[in-house]
């Protein structure tokens, strides 16, 4: 009875695994937890027989002063407990490196562009040659181990682990190609590399021990075998592999539910593997490509809400990523009109979009919308609007984001360009105003975002009346655009507009104009210091009605408001210079700020 082999699972396996743990834990869903406790069961069940082989056979051995003492099928307790812990340490460093990654848009489809390293048809053929290359070593395995001696334990290896490869990559390696590089090389080398340091280790020590008769006698470096180090290196693939089939399998279920109206978050074998066999000429490039040109949208406009939406998972990251969009084309279609009476008309074009939405369903009602989306607005909003989610959506908040531009008009006389006009009017007179314009435009998109939460995640551990989270919620988002109104004094000053009430102007003895003349005057920045206090005040009042959201959307949700709360607290700091067209809150304090908000 020995302890060697437990003291390397207590100095090297399972510290970083409570790292990796404590690291991702704020974002660890029931998804990942079927996920892991899948692959690390077909871990256990799939090794064990071709361990206790190798054991038996003499081809390697654990000497008894090393060990516990404790075995399974002649498998000491330790080398056991080692399935398990190295497939649940390179699973939560994959899903570490994976979350911000919108894994519908790695799916093959016509138009995948940003996501793609390989063109469609490069990758099939790469595909299929490592599929040949694999059925050819799968050949030399066989060879080594019929013929015994030297190459037994390499072609034990190779018989054993590349027919799970094989199988797993060709029913991914369409949608491993499209991954990230970093996505699926991390998980695999690094967690490759430090195993190979740890097996030195053991093997300098004698903790376990290869039979010289059955190995190549070839070494990396001195004291790692060359089979211990592919032995690593085509378990990691396998755990690797493994996930990303599980990957591709939720993208194809969460993004087709024509062929999968039901989807769990804890999809079964069977649906899984259903899901994988799906044919890619059955994919809609429609859906994939309205999803690619909404993300596009969100990371291009919004810095803040794009790191905030890599929190959420599934369906509802899916649905608030269209819905995102849709709100920026129709600010879009406002802002870009030369003149104030077109930009009135693209809101009545709008307005028709929404009526024709939330018209009786049928399948003449959705041609008819289709008809209306391609004759009325460009190319480049027809998907976005297409697939807007409206059917989990209350239409009032939609309507009313439309009066929250029509008052961004009001800054204007009817014949002018929106930029440039000739003569300013002043809608905002009162603070009250100021919380209408703000509940119009922010206030409402909290609103929708909470009937997509609600939608995904109906049963919420509070007793509190859903009318309570929608009022929260648009006092939330108009704290988040009084912030934003604050911070952009400058911008809207270059476009003669100033969100600051006329009565403010007036108590502190300046105008509008003023405002436009010099936006960094003292008067501005004691200004917008109260604009502050009122957004805060604001945050502080909605923030409790955060705190009873549905766990799986509570920690994303605070995430998004505190990443933009942060905003403010960075124009509090004194001498603070705001720069026009540069990130408020620098990178490294968002990432903080997100997982602090994930881990309250």
């Amino acid at each position: 009875m020995g302890y060697d082999y437990a003291l390397v699972h207590i100095k090297y396996t399972i510290p970083p695994c409570i790292l990796l743990t404590l690291l991702y834990r704020p974002v660890f869903s029931l998804t990942d937890a079927y996920k892991v406790s899948f692959l690390i069961t077909v871990a256990v069940v799939s090794t064990i027989p071709w361990d206790s082989y190798l054991i038996r056979s003499n081809i390697w051995s654990y000497p008894q002063d090393a060990v516990l003492g404790h075995v399974l099928f002649d498998i000491p307790v330790e080398e056991l407990f080692f399935f398990v812990i190295q497939t649940y340490g390179v699973s939560l460093l994959y899903l570490c490196i994976s979350k911000p990654t919108l894994t519908p848009l790695c799916l093959p489809h016509k138009t995948t562009k940003h996501v793609a390293r390989l063109s469609n048809s490069h990758g099939r053929t790469l595909g299929i040659a490592l599929q040949v290359l694999m059925l050819c070593a799968l050949v030399w395995g066989a060879h080594l181990v019929r013929e015994g001696s030297r190459g037994s334990y390499l072609g034990l290896i190779i018989s054993w682990a590349l027919p799970f490869i094989l199988f797993l990559w060709s029913l991914t390696y369409d949608f491993l190609m499209k991954l990230p590089l970093a996505t699926v090389c991390i998980p695999v080398l690094l967690p490759t590399y430090y195993l190979w340091l740890v097996d030195t280790w053991a093997m300098n020590r004698g903790t376990w021990v290869i039979v010289t008769d059955t190995k190549l006698g070839i070494n990396i470096w001195d004291g790692l075998e060359v089979e211990e180090a592919i032995f690593f290196l085509v378990t990691n693939c396998m755990v690797v592999l493994g996930l990303v089939a599980f990957d591709k399998a939720m993208a194809i279920l969460q993004t087709f539910p024509d062929f999968f109206p039901e989807t769990s978050l804890t999809p079964s074998p069977y649906l899984a593997m259903k899901a994988l066999l799906l044919p890619r000429e059955k994919y809609d490039d429609d859906r994939l490509l309205a999803l690619s040109k909404a993300a596009e949208k969100l990371k291009a406009k919004s810095r803040s809400f794009y790191l905030a939406s890599s929190a959420f998972s599934g369906q509802l990251r899916i649905d608030l990523i269209h819905l995102y969009a849709y709100c920026r084309i129709a600010d879009d279609l406002v802002d870009s009109a030369s003149t104030v009476e077109e930009a009135k008309k693209s809101i009545a074009m709008l307005r028709g979009f929404l009526d024709l939405a939330y018209a009786t369903p049928s399948l003449t009602a959705k041609s008819d919308l289709r008809d209306y989306i391609h004759s009325t607005f460009t190319a480049d909003a027809h998907l976005i609007l297409e697939y807007l989610p409206t059917s989990r959506l209350s239409k009032l908040p939609l309507y009313d984001l439309l009066k929250g531009f029509e008052m961004d008009l009001d800054f204007y006389e009817l014949d002018q360009v929106p930029q440039v006009p000739k003569t300013a009017r002043w809608p905002i007179k009162t603070q009250t105003d100021l919380e209408l314009y703000g509940k119009y435009v922010a206030g409402t998109v909290a609103e929708l975002c909470l009937d997509l939460v609600f939608f995904h995640h109906p049963r919420s551990p509070s007793s509190r009346p859903r009318a309570t989270f929608q009022k929260a919620g648009a006092l939330m988002g108009t704290a988040l655009q009084v912030v934003n109104i604050a911070r952009d004094v400058q911008v809207d000053a270059a476009i003669f507009r100033v969100y600051l009430p006329s009565d403010w102007l007036k108590d502190a003895g300046t105008s509008h104009e003023e405002v436009l003349r010099d936006p960094r005057s003292p008067v501005v920045a004691h200004l917008r210091t109260r604009l502050l206090d009122i957004a805060f005040a604001y945050y502080n009042e909605a923030s409790s009605a955060l705190e009873d959201l549905p766990v799986a959307a509570r920690g994303p949700m605070r995430m998004a408001v505190e990443n933009y709360m942060e905003i403010g607290r960075m124009l509090r700091i004194e001498g603070y210079q705001i720069r026009p067209g540069k990130a408020t809150v620098p990178a490294l304090r968002r990432l903080w700020v997100g997982w602090r908000a994930l881990n309250q």
